[in-house]
């Protein structure tokens, strides 16, 4: 029974949190991606992405939240999936994702806590302690875990972003909107 109702509690935490969201940020490597790198025979990297997560990142764009990237690594794949995402806000190869975000929260004009950050390693804990809703997933560091406002079912590269774009379309009261065109 107790713990039901903190499940409760920190769901609803989690709503409130959500509901306030302008800009949704998200790490790319074990979280739009399911964290391996594959290297073709030239040695080019390969990733895969979801496509269930990226229809979730449009529809929140649809709605009025912006989507980002900010990654440690750089990658012209990373480039071309956001471009095909609408996605204008690509920061790569980045070794400090608090600056990045921090110059990211100037040029939006958006305060911290409109702002929402997916990570899944001790790398994205600078953005994620400075949000208004931080989201992790199953497999992430233990530390990243413990400090998100939301964790998802699924892995990364595996549906946890249009999980968490879902929760975010809920919060704000625009889920059953964004089904409607498919639902006639």
């Amino acid at each position: 029974m107790q713990t039901t109702t903190l499940l409760q509690n920190t769901e609803l935490q989690a709503t409130e949190r959500a509901r306030n969201i302008k800009l949704m940020i998200f790490d790319v490597d074990g979280v739009l991606t399911d964290g391996g790198l594959r290297y073709g025979a030239e040695g080019e990297l390969i990733k895969t992405f979801n496509v269930l997560d990226g229809h979730g990142i449009k529809l929140l764009q649809r709605f009025g939240v912006q989507a980002a990237i900010i990654s440690a690594r750089q990658s012209a794949i990373v480039a071309r999936r956001a471009a095909d995402l609408g996605i204008k806000i690509v920061l790569q190869g980045v070794s400090d994702k608090r600056i990045a975000f921090e110059n990211t929260l100037a040029e939006s004009a958006l305060s911290s806590q409109q702002c929402g950050f997916m990570g899944d390693d001790v790398i994205d804990l600078p953005v994620m302690t400075r949000v208004g809703f931080a989201a992790s997933v199953p497999n992430g560091h233990p530390e990243v875990r413990k400090r998100a406002h939301y964790l998802t079912q699924a892995t990364g590269g595996h549906g946890a972003v249009r999980e968490v774009c879902d929760f975010i379309l809920h919060a704000q009261g625009n889920y059953e909107a964004a089904l409607a065109p498919y639902l006639l």
